[in-house]
């Protein structure tokens, strides 16, 4: 089957949750399909890597993607009613106009759409004007199945944004909550099918969209294999001295959510474990920190490492993996490999809504500042707690999480007879 896939980052190296999402869905949709990719890069580096895409990919078109001049295209986009402002940041006319050759050139039976932005590169798609028309509905099987990979519904996302941030940015938040929810409904309308990351988000947008159709969940998986606590790769030395405890936070962290629970845990959370371990060491592992987090590195006990190669030594080093996001939506990556490396989470209720672990028996839960340290002083100071969590979590990442087994919920969506056009 001939697949036109549309990442609105490009899926390699899957580094980050989007990118890891996108990429094993290629990876496993490639094993049996054709697939044409077209994606965005909005980090240079990712350029050269089109050729490890064309690895699992007949067709492989990145764009790159001008930070600056997408941000200026967005606010601009505050003046056009209705439009999200994702959509114009997102938008890239060389894309547009390779999408509308590729669709001319041939005839696709699917295109996924990773990203709620994507789908409008489909609306503007001249071959699908007039089928996508608001006021008529897609005729399924007259051309190819669209499929939309929400991931997250988004516009609670920045609902979120809006609801923790100052003026006036919690107000351009607020609209482009509401802006892209409708968006969201638009999409949902028109496809043939959504797809979300979890059950949790399939609820929550049908919470906000009474009459959402066509709603699939399916989850993110773990490369086993390479997030195991078995595998080989070279460890990194993470105490400073004998004895000393050692927590771990991963992730992005120029990206806001990851920014704002980091700062958080170290204002209100880490001086109360510090005062039972004065000694314990907080690691902040991701790429691009951003100003307010490098400034966190200049606390007491705090490191700040920026991108690494392998995230691996880091949670094989850590005594506990505290995962303190107040803002969340989705199923964070960072729990999933945390507990596939068989390592103990503490983590909030917002940050472990889309995966089906057991409080205290997967992983620990609290959104208290001070319970949430006494959770952790708690697994630093007994050995055999911290080992049954951090075992159970191992099995429970190998029973639910295999990419393989849940991407098939995303192949049953294709369809079984060639397109028409």
């Amino acid at each position: 089957m001939k697949i036109l896939y549309l990442a609105h980052r490009a899926p390699y190296p899957p580094n980050k949750g989007d990118k890891i999402r996108t990429f094993n869905e290629i990876k496993c949709l490639s094993q049996n399909h054709e697939i044409d990719l077209l994606a965005l890069a909005d980090d240079p580096n990712d350029l050269p890597y089109k050729r490890n895409l064309e690895n699992y990919c007949n067709r492989v078109k990145l764009f790159g993607l001008n930070i600056l001049k997408s941000k200026i295209y967005s606010l601009a986009g505050l003046a056009i009613r209705s439009r999200p402002l994702s959509v114009s940041y997102f938008y890239n006319k060389r894309l547009q106009t390779c999408l509308n050759q590729w669709m001319t050139e041939k005839s696709y039976e699917a295109v996924i759409c990773f990203s709620s932005p994507m789908a409008e590169y489909l609306f503007r798609c001249p071959m699908l004007k007039e089928t996508l028309n608001p006021r008529k509905p897609i005729s399924n099987g007259a051309f190819p199945v669209l499929i939309m990979d929400f991931c997250d519904v988004d516009s609670q996302k920045w609902h979120q944004y809006a609801a923790n941030s100052r003026f006036p940015l919690n107000l351009i938040y607020d609209v482009e909550s509401r802006r892209l929810l409708a968006y969201e409904k638009k999409i949902n309308r028109l496809f043939h099918h959504s797809i979300f990351v979890s059950t949790h988000e399939v609820e929550v947008f049908i919470d906000l969209n009474k009459q959402a159709q066509n709603l699939t969940a399916v989850p993110n998986g773990v490369d086993h294999d390479y997030f195991s606590p078995d595998a080989q790769f070279e460890t990194i030395p993470l105490k400073e001295k004998e004895g000393q405890k050692v927590l771990i936070f991963t992730g992005a962290m120029d990206y806001y959510a990851n920014v704002e629970g980091v700062s958080w845990f170290c204002r209100k959370i880490l001086p109360r474990i510090r005062s039972e371990h004065p000694d314990v060491l907080f690691y902040i592992v991701g790429s691009n920190p951003s100003p307010e987090v490098k400034a966190l590195g200049n606390l007491q006990g705090v490191r700040v490492t920026g991108f690494v190669d392998d995230i691996r030594p880091y949670y094989r080093g850590a005594d506990v993996c505290v995962i303190p996001l107040r803002i969340a939506a989705g199923v964070q990556n960072k729990v999933l490999e945390a507990m596939a490396m068989a390592r103990p989470v503490v983590t909030t209720k917002k940050a472990l809504e889309g995966i089906k672990g057991i409080p205290d028996v997967h992983v620990l839960i609290e959104d208290d500042p001070k319970h949430f340290a006494d959770k952790v002083v708690q697994l630093l100071d007994k050995k055999e707690k911290e080992t049954a969590l951090a075992s159970n979590a191992r099995d429970f990442i190998l029973e639910k999480y295999n990419w393989q087994t849940n991407i098939a919920a995303l192949e049953r969506l294709l369809p079984l007879e060639p397109a028409t056009n």
